[in-house]
This record gives structure tokens, C-alpha cells and sequence, in this order.
């Protein structure tokens, strides 16, 4: 058997990734390290998402990786990048459609605002934007748990505005309504509030490149943990210092609504903290900065006094998190 046919299969995004990883072993000592190591690490499926210090090594990676990838039969395309420049050393045929009708010298014309892994990347301001497209549902617990999910924001960056209706459809959960059942009159007007003010995400961007400065002196990490009875949830932050500069970057957010059952405040805190913990592994695990320092924020007196303290037993539920916290 020599072609992998079966689209739609749950093993076709593995075998595409295993293809694509096998093409990188066989060739690794026909190209350059650093071009070995974006296959491996920067395609999802067929998708590649890479980000280098200059024009210079954008092109250069472009032509090596397409020369590697040419080799076990993938033809690399629909590129797309925040460089003009680096966009017109590319062959026209393998652009972006959208960046073919486009006349490259004319700087009054903007790059597509591109869609990347279901986040939307303005390529002419180097920014992630939030797109509200949703379509419409009946105010019912089905509709209201459809219109919620086409909030896509796998970075955080909206997650305080996405919390009030996951609370909703804890709530609806809560009194036992059926999917197709009609909501209280009150949770509706709740529900039809939120629809009105969704649009105003729009306005949020976040810059993409973390990385200001020519060189790095220090490279921190902060990440912050709070609270409340309605939910719980942490940020992180790049502090970034060259000099006497200093750039702070957004990198991920997460949160999550407080359970049904009834959790005391100084345990939300925890959990708090336990989420931070580990969204600061997936950053240290995931960017390829070197960070040298990592420092975690609360307001939480109960959770410093559950980390120092080493001579109490503590109960399952504080045990589990606290030894995530520990090893983090």
C-alpha cells in the first residue's frame, strides 16, 4: 500500500504529520537544522506557522523548506506573510489567492486578513484579531450552547467576556430544562444582552510578535491567578527587557466557571493557581525563547500558606493541586 487515501479517517491527521516528520529524518543531512526542526515542530496537519527574526531568513527558510518537502512529494502553497518584501520573493503560483490579485508594491492596498488555525491574523498590522460571525440559534439551551461555541478563542483573549455564558449554560443545566426547552424570561434577557454586546469584541487585537528587540537581556514569564464565585481563571504575560526597555506581551489566557456543587473562596483559589501553573509549562514548553525567570501572582494569602506549609495533611481535593503547583 503506498498512497493514504481515507479523508475523514481519525488517523489521517497523524499519518500526515508521521509523513511529513519521516521526509524530515530522511533528508536531515541535506538541510539546514533549523528547517529540519519547523517540520517537526510547526505544521498542524498541513498547515505550517512560522515566525523568524528577518526577511533575510524568511526567504532562505521558504526556499529550503520547499526543497525539503519536494523531496517526499509535498508541494508547499497558499503562502501568506506580513512581509511584503518576502512576498515577492515567492513564486506567484504558490501564494495566497488572495494575495495574487494583490499589486505588492502598492503600500495604500492592505494584506488579507487571514484565517490561522481559527484565529484571525491581520497581516498588514501584524496583529490576532476577534471576528463575530455568528449564526443564529433559537434562545433555547441547544442554540445558546451552538451560538457560544462559535466564539472560537483557543489564546484566551476574550475568555472574561465568553465566562458570563458558560454560566448561563451552567445555570440552564442547573434547572433541568430540556435542549429544546424555552429559557426563563429573566436568563433570556441575560442571553440577549450578551448577543448585543458580542460585536464590541471586535475592537480587540492583540500584537502577535512578542520579540521587540534586536537582543535579550532577560526574558520573564508572569502569570496571574484570581478568583470569584462565579468563576475562576489565569493570564500570562512575557516581560521582555533589553537595556533599559522593557515590552510586556499578552500570551494565553484560560478560565472556567466555578463548580455546581459549592467550593469554598481559599479553594477557587487554588484551582486558580493550579490552572496557572499549567498554562506557564504549555508556554515554557511551547515558545522557543529561552525564559529565565517565572514568577506567579495571587491575592490569595490561603494559597501561599497552603504551598509553605509541609507538616499538615492536607485533604485529597488540596493535596492533588497543590502537588501539580509543587512540580510546576
Amino acid at each position: 500500500m503506498l498512497v493514504h487515501c481515507l479523508f475523514g479517517a481519525k488517523s489521517s491527521p497523524s499519518c500526515a504529520s508521521f509523513a511529513l516528520r519521516k521526509v524530515a529524518d530522511d533528508n536531515e543531512t541535506h538541510a539546514s537544522p533549523v528547517t529540519v526542526l519547523t517540520v517537526k515542530r510547526n505544521f498542524y496537519v498541513d498547515n505550517c506557522l512560522k515566525s523568524v527574526k528577518g526577511v533575510k531568513e524568511a526567504i532562505q527558510l521558504i526556499k529550503e523548506l520547499s526543497m525539503l518537502l519536494k523531496t517526499g512529494g509535498f508541494h508547499l502553497m497558499k503562502y501568506l506573510n506580513n512581509c511584503r518584501e518576502v512576498l515577492s520573493a515567492i513564486d506567484h503560483e504558490d501564494l495566497d489567492p488572495r494575495v495574487k490579485t494583490l499589486y505588492l508594491d502598492n503600500l495604500f492596498v492592505d494584506l488579507p486578513v487571514n484565517r490561522t488555525l481559527g484565529v484571525f491574523w491581520n497581516t498588514e498590522n501584524d496583529e490576532f484579531e476577534i471576528k463575530v460571525e455568528l449564526k443564529q440559534r433559537p434562545a433555547t439551551r441547544r442554540g445558546i450552547l451552538s451560538m457560544t461555541s462559535q466564539v472560537f478563542d483557543p489564546l484566551g483573549m476574550v475568555q472574561l467576556q465568553i465566562l458570563p455564558a458558560k454560566k448561563l449554560m451552567q445555570r440552564l443545566c442547573q434547572l433541568n430544562l430540556g435542549w429544546y426547552d424555552k429559557i426563563p424570561t429573566d436568563l433570556e434577557s441575560q442571553w440577549t444582552k450578551w448577543l448585543h454586546e458580542l460585536p464590541k469584541l471586535e475592537a480587540i487585537s492583540i500584537p502577535r510578535w512578542f520579540h521587540p528587540f534586536s537582543e535579550l537581556n532577560t526574558v520573564e514569564l508572569h502569570c496571574f491567578c484570581d478568583d470569584s464565585a462565579v468563576g475562576y481563571g489565569a493570564v500570562c504575560y512575557l516581560r521582555l527587557v533589553f537595556r533599559s526597555a522593557i515590552h510586556c506581551s499578552f500570551v494565553i489566557g484560560k478560565s472556567r466557571v466555578a463548580p455546581l456543587k459549592t467550593v469554598t473562596i481559599p479553594r477557587l483559589e487554588l484551582c486558580a493557581a493550579t490552572i496557572a501553573v499549567k498554562l506557564a509549562r504549555l508556554v515554557r514548553q511551547e515558545l522557543e525563547l529561552t525564559i529565565d525567570r517565572t514568577v506567579f501572582w495571587t491575592d490569595s494569602t490561603s494559597v501561599l500558606q497552603y504551598i509553605m506549609n509541609t507538616s499538615c495533611r492536607f485533604e485529597t481535593f488540596v493535596a492533588n493541586r497543590l502537588a501539580i503547583i509543587l512540580d510546576g
